[in-house]
């Protein structure tokens, strides 16, 4: 089955029946109505192209413009993404997709791009310890010594050093969903996603 894109709402708990609060995020997850689709005759694999949201009109192109009419869609979608499908799935252009594909208790992964930290040193990027901090240590979050000396004489690729950290695309595997809410498109998954609030996130089973 393909997936649904969505929008990160932010972090909140709810309660079970036995009065255990949960952490959750809250994930508002379509409509996402099918756009286009891909044939293994015509493009060598099956999937099915959805979109999100809905663009501005003096914003969208009119290729995007022709390409979402032809799905009989008034505005083009903000986002478009495209979800691989298996034999013997059919699904048509302007079908549309809601969150009733999942139901409390499925395992899901969510893929985002992490929030961005910046430059950062090998302390915080990759959990250094750090040299002794008594007495003033001149250099106590610096990585410390590069590597080999006269053989090979450089560094070794894959070395953990400083550099840019998060805003990368990360996927969250076996997160389950804990509740559906069909009014309002909501997602309950236990446990976070990656990325900020407002982060657009792609689920799937």
């Amino acid at each position: 089955m393909p997936g649904l894109i969505g929008k990160k709402v932010g972090m909140t708990r709810i309660f079970d029946d036995e009065g255990v609060q949960i952490p959750v995020t809250v994930i508002e997850a379509g409509p996402c109505p099918v756009v286009g689709m891909r044939s293994a005759e015509s493009d060598g694999y099956q999937a099915v192209q959805l979109g999100f949201g809905a663009k501005k009109e003096k914003r969208t192109s009119r290729p995007e413009m022709g390409h979402a009419a032809k799905a009989g869609l008034e505005a083009a979608p903000r986002l478009l993404r495209e979800f691989r499908i298996g034999d013997g799935e059919e699904y048509e252009v302007g079908q549309e997709l809601t969150v009733e594909l999942f139901e409390a208790g499925d395992r899901i992964k969510v893929t985002g791009r992490s929030k961005g930290r910046g430059f950062q040193g090998v302390v915080k990027r990759h959990g250094f310890r750090g040299r002794p901090s008594s007495h003033g240590h001149p250099m106590s979050r610096t990585p410390g010594s590069m590597g080999p000396g006269t053989d090979p004489s450089r560094v070794i690729k894959g070395k953990k050093l400083p550099g840019r950290m998060g805003g990368a695309r990360t996927t969250i595997r076996n997160l389950q969903v804990v509740r559906v809410d069909g009014e309002r498109n909501l997602l309950f998954v236990k446990g976070g996603v990656p990325g900020a609030r407002d982060g657009y996130v792609l689920i799937s089973k």
